[in-house]
Order: C-alpha cells, then sequence, then structure tokens
C-alpha cells in the first residue's frame, strides 16, 4: 500500500502522478512556500511543521520532495506518508517498519521521512520517540506536519534532546508581503523590511507605489493568504461556492475530531463576529450564547487558536507591558478570508472594513512579536512588548493618534492613504508591504 503514496519510487519523473503535485504544476498562479528553505535536511532532524488546514503543507512536502529528487537522491530514499488514515502508534509502527524493511532491500542508509498530518493517529509520539531511541533515524531526516495541539497537549515535549538539527516552522495564510511576491512581482523586488519595533520610516520609500499597494491590498482584503482562495481571486476575481464547502469542512471535521458541538461553536464564531475587534470577556460571550460556563467559551476559543483560526490579544498594562489575563481581550480572525467564510456560515453580515484590518494588522505583528491591546478611555489597537503602538484608523480622513501612556512612548497611525512624517502617518497596505512575516 505505501507505494501508492509515493509513485516516484518507479522513477523520479513519476512525481508528476502524485496528484497534489500535479495539481500545483498545472495551476495558473502557483508558487513555493517560504518554509521549504527553513527546513533542515541535515540528518540526523526533526522537523515539525505546524499549520492550519488548506494552508498548503501538504503541498509544501511534495514540493520539497520533487526538489530532492532534482538534487539526485535516490527516490526510493523518499518515503512520504498521509497519516490522517492511521488509527493509532500501532499502525504507524507498522507502516515505517514496512518501509524499512524494502529501504534495506534497496540498501538505502539514508532516508527522508515525510509523516503528513501526523497528529491523527492517538499517541504517534510514542512511535516516533521509540525508533529515534533504538536509533533507527539515525541517518535520517524527518518533517512531520500537524497542529499546535502538539503543543497544547505536550507531545513535542516528549522528545527532548531527540531533534538532532531539526526546527519547528509554523506555516500560516500568506502574508501581504508574500501575496504581493505572487500577485505584483515587480512591486516586491522594491520592499524594503521594516522591525515594527525600530525606524519604520522606510517604509517612507514607497510612496511612489502607494496606488498600486492600494489596489493589491483591496484584492487581499477578498481573498486572504489561503492557496486555493489566492488563485480563484487572482484567476477569476471571485471565490467559488465550493472553496466556502471546503474550508467549513475543515472547521467541521475539527470540531467533530475533538468532541466539539458544532451548534456552539457557531455560536461563539456568531459572538465574536458582532463585536469585532471590541474587547470581550468570556462571561459575556456565554451570556449571548446561552452557555453554562465562561469556561465552556474559553475551551472553544483555545481550540480556534490552536486551530489557527483566531488570535486573542490580552490587555497590556501600560506600565509594565505585561499582559493581564484578567481584563477582556481582543479576538481576530487569522485571515481575511475567514471573516467572510464565517459570515457566511453563521447568516450574518460581514464585519465592516475597518474591523477586518485592524484583524489583519494585529495577527500579522503577532506572527512574529508578542503583541496585545490597551484600553482605557482611549485605545491603542496594537501593543509590542517593546512599548511601540499601532493605531489603525481606517477612513478617508485620519488624524495622527496623540495617545501616549506608561512605557507606551511611540505609537505609528497606520491610516487608508495618508503619508506623513512627522508625525509618522503610514498607509496600512504600505506598512504591510514592509513586514517581513
Amino acid at each position: 500500500m505505501i507505494e501508492q503514496f509515493n509513485p516516484w519510487w518507479r522513477g523520479a519523473e513519476f512525481i508528476r502522478e502524485d496528484e497534489d503535485y500535479r495539481k500545483w504544476e498545472e495551476a495558473k498562479v502557483k508558487w513555493v512556500p517560504r518554509a521549504i528553505e527553513e527546513i533542515s535536511l541535515e540528518p540526523f532532524s526533526l522537523n515539525f511543521v505546524f499549520g492550519p488546514r488548506q494552508v498548503g503543507k501538504t503541498t509544501l512536502l511534495k514540493l520539497l520532495i520533487k526538489k530532492l529528487l532534482d538534487e539526485g537522491v535516490p527516490p526510493t530514499a523518499i518515503f512520504y506518508l498521509r497519516a490522517d488514515y492511521l488509527s493509532d502508534y500501532k499502525e504507524l509502527m507498522e507502516v515505517l517498519d514496512e518501509y524499512m524493511q524494502f529501504r534495506k532491500v534497496e540498501g538505502i542508509e539514508r532516508s527522508y521521512i515525510f509523516l503528513d498530518e501526523i497528529t491523527f493517529p492517538r499517541e504517534w509520539f510514542r512511535a516516533i520517540k521509540l525508533y529515534i531511541d533504538m536509533g533507527k533515524f539515525r541517518n535520517d531526516v524527518l518533517i512531520l506536519t500537524g497542529s499546535t495541539s502538539m503543543y497544547v497537549k505536550g507531545e513535542v515535549e516528549t522528545f527532548p534532546g531527540r531533534r538532532g538539527m531539526g526546527r519547528d516552522i509554523i506555516m500560516y495564510p500568506l502574508s501581504f508581503r508574500e501575496f504581493l511576491k505572487v500577485a505584483a512581482p515587480e512591486i516586491y523586488s522594491k520592499l524594503p523590511t521594516v522591525d515594527p519595533n525600530g525606524d519604520v520610516s522606510k517604509c517612507l520609500r514607497l510612496l511612489p507605489w502607494k496606488d498600486r499597494l492600494y489596489e493589491m491590498f483591496m484584492l487581499y482584503l477578498r481573498s486572504g493568504g489561503f492557496p486555493r482562495v489566492v488563485r480563484e481571486i487572482l484567476e477569476r476575481g471571485s471565490v467559488s461556492r465550493e472553496s466556502y464547502d471546503i474550508y467549513i469542512s475543515w472547521i467541521r471535521g475539527d470540531l467533530l475530531r475533538a468532541g466539539k458541538s458544532e451548534g456552539v461553536a457557531r455560536g461563539i464564531i456568531k459572538a465574536l463576529l458582532n463585536r469585532v475587534p471590541s474587547p470581550v470577556g468570556w462571561n459575556t460571550i456565554a451570556k449571548e450564547v446561552e452557555i453554562g460556563s465562561h469556561k465552556t467559551v474559553f475551551s472553544y476559543i483555545e481550540f480556534f487558536e490552536r486551530n489557527f483560526v483566531v488570535r486573542v490579544l490580552p490587555y497590556f498594562s501600560p506600565n509594565t507591558l505585561e499582559p493581564d489575563f484578567k481584563k477582556e481581550k481582543k479576538i481576530h480572525f487569522t485571515d481575511p478570508f475567514l471573516y467572510s467564510m464565517f459570515s457566511w456560515w453563521c447568516l450574518v453580515e460581514e464585519p465592516d472594513e475597518s474591523a477586518v484590518v485592524e484583524g489583519i494588522v494585529a495577527t500579522h505583528l503577532a506572527r512574529k512579536w508578542s503583541v496585545g491591546y490597551w484600553r482605557n478611555g482611549s485605545e491603542i489597537d496594537v501593543v509590542t512588548r517593546a512599548g511601540v503602538g499601532f493605531e489603525v484608523k481606517w477612513q478617508e480622513k485620519a488624524q495622527p493618534s496623540k495617545v501616549r501612556v506608561g512605557k507606551i512612548r511611540k505609537v505609528v497611525t497606520l491610516t487608508k492613504h495618508e503619508f506623513r512624517k512627522s508625525p509618522l502617518m503610514i498607509p496600512v497596505h504600505v506598512f504591510l508591504a514592509c513586514l517581513d512575516v
């Protein structure tokens, strides 16, 4: 059976018979994920690739397999397995044993082992840990994909001293900067890179490209960064009903596997859509959805966060820049497409464009930096632990933010159009284009 997952064993050219690779190769709009350069390929390495479903993790693996084949790696030294059809670690061990017997016959001493959606078999880590301890992978490179439930459940912590040169890679939907690389490469080549905690005035260099970047950002607001939706927007200008169904099925499937109620989940999502981007507490949501306990709300929000559906921003104390988890949280969806998808699922109107834009800024910054928000009469939408604030003013005529409080001494106003050096005002789309996340 394992040979069905590995058509290249018949010869490197048979990679084109792999359905995932074929779809990528035939797509009019395609790109190579940046994560392909981040994975360690030196033995021994145990790499983990995390991210939401439908973000392209499987395609990443198939492109890496193609790269290895092009570099002359023997086809039978590359083993790919879809683990989501296995029930537990025992079945995983049986499949691994089958491959190891096969490679022994083939005289393969070093393998590249790809285990896709490894979190599905129960106690999967027992098989991997045992075989590492037995030395069965000592010459190999392992790449395992899954969700952050590995961390939440403490499964990754079962590998201390067993990672070799392996790395942890988080694969998000395309950021706006990555979207530009696909949709407008002529602009991407001119983009500077800024650190939000440093000098962001370098964004001013993009003044000549402001209008073109705005045009691209309006496209990004509709597509977000999920590969299938990006292709549909760029190729035909709209998102298909099928795509909505696929992404809703992803959510439904994960809820079912987690033993959670679809009805409760939909109620909580609806409550979030109605309140974004305002801070909200678990008790407030519980009352609105008529759930008996705020603990239930917390468990669902935690589920959504570890599955990359939402990002929770805590309140930051301005005097310490430490999070205060007792206060209300801001909850943003992690990708622009999720706002329209969930609005369609919950039969509610989509949030205002300004709310979605603030969410994009917050979740982009949260990919690399610890961020929260501050509010006390006045508000700063996003605050970093370095004491830099970002106030999003997505309107035709914006005024610079004058709020300064505690250790938050610098606040950058992100606008719809205004471009000003002093006080610093930068269009959102220009700032995000400069943010290398």
